[in-house]
């Protein structure tokens, strides 16, 4: 773990160093509160933060502080070096937002201590995202795919088309189908029906941009958001993905399967505008039609091409 030394006095930094680097950190050491808070700005900042309460520039006080305000994550254990005594000025740096504090002189064996319970700290911190995180991908993708969820679809679709309408951009929407699927479930199972929608979402994830967001919609068909994308382009991309489809046999422990898709597309440059259900709908009635004509194909939403279904 990376652990961050602010003191201006060079000899007591040296000391601190040393002890540090002894209990298995690695250490970065500062002379100012100003290179403190340039550290703990840095894209891999320390986890751990020694800091002398008075230091030029900024003092460990008002590091501490500017540290919370921030709120980034993860979590940075501050600790306090002071040679201050009244309690008023030690609630002083813990209102600030320091988890503990150390008088100066500092005994290495308490220091020690100070240490460990705020690593112990961290990484019961770590454990709480990697547990957060871990439930917000169960809520938001799927577990067969990997890919976005229905449910976390329609958000990312409302708020790009919220954006594409501010910026005055376009947005598309495909909908593919895999054709024929329910034949692969029936003659070969269901875990075979499972490595095929596998490698179709390997496959349409590596057709897109990686800020396009494919979601599985519902058994094999799958909705993929374009932002920026117009109908020519989406159209393209459409024709990307059909084709990749195609291209090869998907491999799979039963055999070697060939699986082909149709595609729906539609804009916000039609109808729909950049209302997200009705986009959706023009989606749908376009995959429709492509599947009416033969499957294996691409067909853009045109209203007076609807078909009775």
């Amino acid at each position: 773990m990376k652990a961050l030394i602010a003191d201006d006095n060079a000899g007591f930094r040296s000391v601190l160093d040393r002890m540090l680097r002894k209990w298995g950190y690695d250490v970065v050491a500062v002379s100012d509160g100003l290179e403190a808070w340039e550290a703990l700005q840095a894209p891999d900042p320390p986890r751990l933060a020694i800091l002398d309460w008075m230091m030029p520039g900024l003092d460990g006080v008002e590091v501490c502080r500017r540290v919370r305000e921030e709120n980034r994550e993860p979590y940075i254990y501050i600790l306090l070096l002071t040679a201050k005594d009244t309690a008023g000025e030690l609630v002083e740096g813990m209102e600030a937002g320091a988890d503990d504090y150390l008088r100066k002189p500092v005994d290495s064996h308490e220091l020690r201590v100070r240490v460990r319970a705020g690593r112990r700290i961290l990484d019961l911190q770590e454990e709480v995202v990697r547990g957060r995180e871990a439930l917000r991908k169960l809520a938001t993708c799927d577990p067969l795919t990997g890919l976005w969820n229905r449910n976390a679809m329609f958000d990312i679709l409302s708020r790009e088309l919220k954006r594409a309408k501010r910026e005055s951009s376009p947005l598309s929407l495909l909908m593919a189908d895999l054709d024929h699927f329910k034949h692969v479930n029936d003659t070969l199972g269901h875990a075979a029906g499972d490595a095929v929608l596998q490698e179709a979402a390997r496959r349409m994830t590596g057709c897109v941009r990686p800020y396009d967001a494919v979601c599985r919609y519902g058994g094999e068909e799958f909705l993929i958001v374009l932002p920026g994308c117009d109908l020519a382009d989406a159209t393209l991309r459409a024709e990307e993905i059909r084709a990749a489809m195609a291209a090869a046999p998907f491999q799979i422990a039963e055999g070697n399967l060939n699986i082909t898709c149709s595609l729906g597309v539609a804009a916000s440059s039609g109808a729909a505008g950049y209302d997200a259900a009705a986009l959706t709908r023009e989606a749908d009635e376009a995959l429709y039609s492509a599947k009416h004509n033969g499957r294996n194909r691409v067909e853009i939403f045109a209203p007076q091409a609807v078909l009775t279904r």
